[in-house]
C-alpha cells in the first residue's frame, strides 16, 4: 500500500516511455508522489518500463498491446501472454475504429479478445482500455470474456452514449478522465452519470501536449464543480480509489 502521509495527484493513464528522457519522468512522478499508471504500447516496451518502476513506490508500469499498433505488432501477442502473469497492471489495450486504424479492426478484435480472456483467467488485473469509436464493442468483449468478474476494467477517455455508460457501470468499470474530454458534451454527460467513487484522473501525456504527467488540476476542478465539492475533497476521493486499485 502506498504511503499517504503526503498525498499527491493521480495520473491513471500516461506514457512515460514516450518522453525523450523516460527516466527523468519516472523520477519526477515519484518525487511528486503522483500515483501513476505508466502504460505501454507494445509488449517489447514493457521490460524497460518495469525496470524503471521496480523500486518506486508510486509509479507502476503496465503491459500493453495498443490497438493502433496491432497491424505492425500482432506478432508480439505471444510475448504479451508470456509476460502477463508477471504484472497486475495491463494497458494500453483495446479497440480503435478510427479511419486510420479501421483496416486492422478485425485483427484488433481477435487480439483484444485474447488479451481480455487471458486477464479473466489470471484474475486480479487492473486494465486500462482504449475505445475510440468502439465503446459498445469494448464492453461486449469485457462481458463476453468475463474480465469484469475477476479484474478491474478502467475505461480510458471513454467517449460513449448514455446507454453505453450505464452498461459500463453495470459491469463495474472505472473511468479515467482528463480535462480535455470533460470539456466536451459527452464528457460532461459522463460526469453527470458516473459516481465519483468510480472516477480516476489521467493526462494521457504526452498526447495532451499542454499537460505533463500528473497535471490533473483542470480535471479535478471540473469534477469538483459537477459534484459541488471542494477540489481537495475530490483529490482525496480519487487518491483513495487509486490507492485501493493499485495496492499489491
Amino acid at each position: 500500500m502506498c504511503d499517504e502521509s503526503r498525498p499527491g495527484p493521480v495520473d491513471f493513464h500516461c506514457h512515460l516511455d514516450l518522453y525523450q528522457n523516460m527516466e527523468a519522468e519516472y523520477t519526477r512522478c515519484e518525487a511528486a508522489r503522483c500515483l501513476t499508471l505508466a502504460v505501454t504500447t507494445t509488449p517489447k516496451a514493457f521490460a524497460r518500463n518495469a525496470e524503471m518502476a521496480r523500486n518506486r513506490r508510486f509509479v507502476h508500469a503496465a503491459l500493453g498491446m495498443h490497438p493502433q499498433l496491432v497491424a505492425q505488432r500482432a506478432s508480439e501477442l505471444s510475448l504479451f501472454e508470456e509476460l502477463a502473469p508477471s504484472t497486475r497492471y495491463i494497458g494500453e489495450v483495446g479497440l480503435d475504429a478510427g479511419r486510420r486504424f479501421y483496416p486492422s479492426f478485425e485483427r484488433q478484435k481477435l487480439v483484444f479478445e485474447r488479451v481480455m480472456a487471458l486477464c479473466a483467467r489470471l484474475g486480479e488485473k487492473v486494465i486500462s482500455i482504449h475505445s475510440i469509436r468502439t465503446a459498445k464493442q469494448v464492453l461486449d468483449v469485457i462481458e463476453k470474456t468475463g474480465a469484469h468478474r475477476t479484474c478491474v476494467p478502467v475505461l480510458h477517455w471513454f467517449n460513449a452514449s448514455g446507454a453505453e455508460i450505464r452498461h459500463a457501470l453495470e459491469l463495474g468499470c472505472y473511468f479515467s478522465v482528463n480535462e480535455q474530454m470533460l470539456l466536451a458534451p459527452r464528457g460532461r454527460n459522463l460526469l453527470e452519470t458516473i459516481p465519483i467513487e468510480q472516477l480516476l484522473t489521467e493526462t494521457d501525456a504526452p498526447f495532451q501536449s499542454d499537460k505533463a504527467p500528473g497535471d490533473v488540476h483542470g480535471a479535478i476542478r471540473l469534477i469538483a464543480k459537477e459534484h459541488n465539492l471542494d477540489d481537495s475533497a475530490v483529490e482525496a476521493r480519487i487518491r483513495r480509489t487509486a490507492t485501493e486499485l493499485l495496492a499489491e
